[in-house]
């Protein structure tokens, strides 16, 4: 569904209440898709990096309470007394099954309360501030949820037990790219976004980039490609490791992805979502590290690229010199285009979306695995915190490493040629795959 009538994006633009109505149907009916599921699953922690789900439940409740009931809407907290135990920056997620949360139905009530009242203020709204221009805020909450959606989902992968989520697979037939990798020539692009109006701070502003010319990979690393990798030592050669990276293989005992395992006799298995499936040789390696994905890159002789270098892969014209919203043009992603939105429970094999690849012929930079970039997260020249530090600033210029493209399990609300991601070189519960480039990378 368009999210825009008047006279396009280059323009003054209305959103239609309609178009955010449906952004916010649509991630309230993934999240109870993702929690109606026995209460004894939502309420236990089911590894320590990740929330109970009943704790996600309630907090995209309260975000919904704090940002359109009060401050979009002017009206009185529905719980403002739970702020405190739903404020992600106040309890670690390995002590929140510690807390007094809210119980299941409470929580589903909280929620149905909360949405009440924001169809009312999302009626009444003038989008007259900073806040609520271009239905900003609405987007925002929408893209909240989804984001939760998906570490949702990755906690259903960590979950042991009884498999619990369906859906249909993933394309499993592809068309090869015609060469392995690509030129992209030196020059500079616009990166990241002044104009994109649901875009988040870390997107903006848009600002000129020279990047020099390198090579990249025309589709993400694969399984069977990793697998030579594995199978040629690379967990056991320090020389493909930076010192950080070698340190953390030997420390957490990495010698393949997560949720691949061997069996004698019949080769490589990958457990996804509670069922053990045979590896597909060309779909998207899954559950890598930042250190791993570097390691591999090393091996195959290449490098991660930086965070520009993927951006005007993804996103630079060649034959108008603009960026453009996806690879394949400024359209909304559709089926055809890219593996987004949890319609699958993987990735597709590499070039099954021919119509997504960018005008250089790179493909799947948009859906199937979040990609790791070399680069730290950091804000743009010219940066701002709106509407609230905490999002992104406070995460800049430490550990923390730059994803971009999206998953399967990301939803199109939430998914920009200029959306950026970001998390701990050592993580592996996200759905990061990674794609390798070649050449000086001095940007």
């Amino acid at each position: 569904m368009s999210a825009w009538a008047g006279s396009g994006r280059g323009g003054a633009v209305t959103p239609t209440r309609a178009a955010l109505r449906h952004h916010l149907e649509r991630a309230r009916a993934r999240t109870e898709d993702l929690t109606t599921v026995p209460e004894d699953v939502l309420v236990a922690q089911h590894s320590p990096l990740m929330s109970p789900l009943v704790w996600d439940l309630a907090h995209i409740a309260n975000q919904e309470d704090r940002w359109l009931v009060r401050l979009a809407g002017g009206r009185a907290a529905v719980r403002g007394d739970i702020d405190d135990l739903y404020d992600a920056f106040r309890h670690p997620r390995s002590t929140r099954t510690r807390l007094p949360l809210l119980d299941v139905e409470t929580a589903r009530k909280y929620a149905r309360e909360v949405r009440d009242l924001t169809w009312d203020v999302l009626e009444r709204s003038a989008f007259d501030d900073e806040l609520t221009r271009r239905g900003f805020v609405f987007a925002m909450l929408a893209q909240h949820e989804q984001q939760h959606d998906e570490t949702m989902l990755a906690t259903h992968q960590l979950r042991q037990g009884t498999p619990l989520l369906d859906a249909p697979e993933a394309p499993r037939t592809g068309a090869s790219p015609d060469v392995a990798r690509v030129r992209i020539p030196a020059g500079e692009f616009e990166m990241g976004t002044s104009t994109e109006p649901w875009a988040l701070d870390n997107e903006r502003p848009a600002h000129a980039v020279f990047v020099p010319e390198f090579e990249l990979d025309t589709v993400p690393v694969t399984n069977g490609r990793y697998l030579e990798f594995v199978d040629d030592g690379g967990y056991a050669r320090p020389d493909l490791w930076s010192e950080a990276g070698w340190a953390h293989r030997v420390e957490a005992g990495l010698e393949a992805p997560q949720f691949w395992h061997r069996n004698p006799g019949s080769g490589w298995v990958r457990t996804s979502f509670g069922r053990a499936r045979e590896l597909h040789p060309d779909e998207p390696v899954l559950h890598v590290c930042f250190h791993e994905a570097e390691a591999f890159a090393r091996w195959a002789g290449g490098r991660l690229p930086t965070e520009a270098e993927w951006e005007k892969a993804a996103r630079w014209d060649p034959a108008t010199g603009r960026s453009r919203r996806h690879p394949w043009g400024d359209e909304e992603p559709g089926p055809e285009h890219a593996n987004l939105g949890q319609r699958h429970l993987g990735p597709a094999v590499v070039g099954a979306y021919p119509r997504g690849a960018s005008p250089l012929g790179v493909h799947q930079l948009i859906g199937d695995v979040w990609e790791w970039t070399s680069s730290p997260f950091v804000g743009y020249p010219g940066f701002r915190a709106f509407p609230y530090r905490e999002y992104s600033e406070v995460f800049f210029g430490g550990e923390y490493r730059v994803l971009r493209g999206g998953s399967f399990g990301t939803d199109e609300v939430a998914c920009r040629g200029t959306f950026r991601n970001w998390d701990l070189p050592v993580r592996r519960q996200i759905f990061a795959g990674f794609r390798v480039a070649y050449g000086t990378g001095d940007v």
